[in-house]
């Protein structure tokens, strides 16, 4: 598959996939995005209940932003994070350093420390962040349990449909602890109501500044 860096709008940068004409982040602004929808929206609203560890799953691990991200997050707030990432096709470790040289220079040294963790390992990134990048298939592999917080950054549903069909939100709710938050940038109502009909309670939050309008956020019933 053929990948080209962009600078998105807010001057980090993001990937273009040519095979599924599409980017990684959004190009309106990478950071801001990732922040926004992730960090704010799910790991930091849970964080507001439990405040002494967070188990994460992210779907996609991607460029690593989102794990660079919660791994600084994860420091600064001194929360123990456990990090569950699940990639198909793991970026080829020249790509990531190239990327690595356009990153904001705030978020460098947690950037450069995920992308070079081995695979399918635990490793510690920093006193309160371990990282697991698992190199799988969402649709066959066995998740974590008692997941807390689940990042859904899969491509969209246009361009990747079978990851965003009823029996992998399912699987995905099953693993996931009672209260725990998932969050995703696709809030189509086709989405909702599949989240809705595996047992999500289900919100539609403003988007990140500059960005999309709105963002999906939904939660596990607690009972």
């Amino acid at each position: 598959m053929n990948l080209n860096i962009e600078k998105t709008a807010d001057g980090s940068v993001t990937l273009y996939r040519e095979d599924l004409d599409e980017h990684y982040h959004s190009v309106k602004g990478a950071l801001t995005e990732s922040l926004h929808v992730y960090i704010d929206m799910a790991w930091r609203k849970f964080a507001e209940r439990q405040r002494y560890s967070i188990r994460v799953f992210e779907v996609g691990f991607g460029t690593g932003l989102n794990a660079a991200l919660t791994a600084k997050t994860a420091l600064d707030e001194k929360i123990k994070t456990e990090y569950f990432a699940v990639e198909l096709h793991p970026l080829p470790s020249e790509l990531s350093s190239a990327l690595l040289d356009r990153q904001l220079l705030e978020y460098a040294g947690e950037y450069r420390s995920v992308n070079s963790a081995q695979w399918n390992v635990a490793v510690d990134i920093n006193p309160y962040f371990t990282l697991h990048k698992i190199s799988a298939d969402l649709l066959t592999m066995i998740l974590p349990t008692e997941i807390n917080v689940v990042y859904f950054d899969a491509f969209a549903p246009e361009k990747q449909p079978e990851m965003w069909e009823e029996q992998i939100f399912q699987k995905i709710h099953d693993a996931m602890a009672p209260g725990a938050i998932l969050t995703s940038y696709c809030a189509k109502g086709s989405i909702r109501r599949l989240l809705q009909n595996v047992g999500f309670i289900t919100e539609r939050l403003p988007g990140p500044p500059g960005g999309k309008r709105e963002i999906l956020r939904a939660t596990r019933n607690v009972s």
